[in-house]
């Protein structure tokens, strides 16, 4: 195949990247921008004389509407950035205009000066660029208004524009503003099944400094994509193998009245350490584990732990003990159960760090037909079946 002409390569760097959103949200997004500007420009007639040459609305609204209604999650379109941006660049854009004699200087200088001051008063908005060029070169009347300009119109504007944005988003299902995320925990979760966080905040806050460019896009979302993306990418890989085809179908099972000695006696016959818990059935009611003998036993520490453990497990041999004397009493209970179609991909999480070390497999009526352990994971691993793609 003929390697593309080198002016082509170059010239594919102008195309923008698809848009990844549907017909309905692209509607959402111009509609709004449609209430957004006609509010506010409504409502700047009020406050301003049939015969002034004053503007209803400044144009770099229209900037403003589109990071409000067609990217609200970004975080140059936040309350914050658009009101203290486009505030600081009118007073910058005042300052310059009457600082410089030369208005091509001063127009420059008050964008660059502008552009400064939001890094640091981290409001970065871009619209305010062009609010701080409008103070410069808006005209005699504008000139005439002094630090006034602020008020009006740039304030008005931008309280109107962004009133109507934080209503418009809400109603039609867009957070905004957007809320920062105090701990790891308040992260949204992928949809699909739970993954292991395998990229931590640490590790985000690393790229992040290696990038060191403005993202236009929240730290928070940006995280949500990678959880998203690597919870893609599981199913992608996982997806086509189920439970039945790894699940081991002989299972040693247990009922709610089995003695607590004779369950013990069969995890170290059969050398298992989870027991699935069945009523007459087989339908699965529970699980019982080594760390259910461990925690109701008592033992935490090492001294007497085989000792404690036999003092357990032997029968009182008395219709009423203070002790539990049958699997029922200390099993878990409800199980985390999964079916036979259920993908191998939704237990990764389960057996890797939900503190579910088996996972019983039942049927539509829930009756037990197979169980999956860690060793049947690695297996399947093992022999490249998990890994080969759908």
């Amino acid at each position: 195949m003929k390697a593309p002409a080198p002016v082509l390569v170059f010239l594919s760097g102008f195309l923008p990247d698809q848009q990844r959103v549907n017909g309905r949200e692209r509607l959402r997004a111009a509609f709004g921008a449609l209430l957004g500007i006609l509010a506010t420009a409504l409502l700047g007639r009020l406050f301003v004389d049939a015969d002034a040459a004053l503007p209803w609305v400044i144009a770099p609204m229209g900037a403003s509407a589109v990071l409000l209604f067609a990217v609200p999650a970004s975080p140059l379109a936040q309350p914050w950035a658009m009101l203290g941006g486009n505030l600081l660049a009118a007073c910058v854009g005042v300052t310059c205009a009457h600082g410089f004699h030369d208005p091509t200087i001063a127009a420059a200088t008050a964008v660059s000066v502008a552009i400064g001051l939001m890094f640091v008063l981290r409001c970065i908005h871009p619209p305010a660029g062009a609010v701080a060029l409008t103070a410069v070169v808006g005209g005699p009347a504008i000139h005439a208004m002094g630090y006034g300009f602020a008020l009006y119109p740039v304030l008005l504007n931008s309280l109107c524009l962004l009133t109507l944005a934080m209503i418009y988003n809400r109603a039609t299902g867009r957070e905004y503003p957007q809320k920062k995320a105090v701990i790891a925990a308040a992260a949204p979760e992928p949809v699909g099944p739970p993954i292991p966080r395998r990229v931590s905040e640490e590790d985000l806050d690393a790229v992040l400094d290696e990038y060191n460019q403005v993202l236009d896009i929240s730290r928070e979302d940006l995280r949500d994509l990678f959880m998203r993306a690597e919870a893609h990418a599981y199913r992608r890989r996982f997806g086509t193998v189920h439970c039945a085809d790894m699940m081991t179908r002989a299972v040693i099972a247990v009922e709610y009245g089995t003695l607590l000695e004779d369950a013990w006696a069969l995890m170290r016959r059969h050398r298992v350490k989870a027991l699935p818990v069945v009523d007459r059935a087989r339908r699965v009611v529970g699980i019982l584990t080594q760390a259910d003998f461990m925690r109701h036993a008592d033992l935490g520490g090492y001294r007497g732990f085989d000792e404690r453990l036999r003092r357990f497990i032997r029968r009182s041999g008395r219709t009423h003990a203070d002790k539990a004397e049958v699997v029922g009493q200390i099993m878990t209970a409800p199980a985390q159960t999964a079916t036979e179609n259920t993908p191998v991909v939704e237990l990764i999480a389960l057996l890797g760090g939900a503190g579910h070390s088996h996972i019983p497999i039942v049927d539509g009526e829930g009756r037990l037909t197979g169980i999956v352990a860690p060793r049947d994971l690695i297996g399947e691993l093992y022999q490249g079946r998990l890994a080969a793609p759908g």
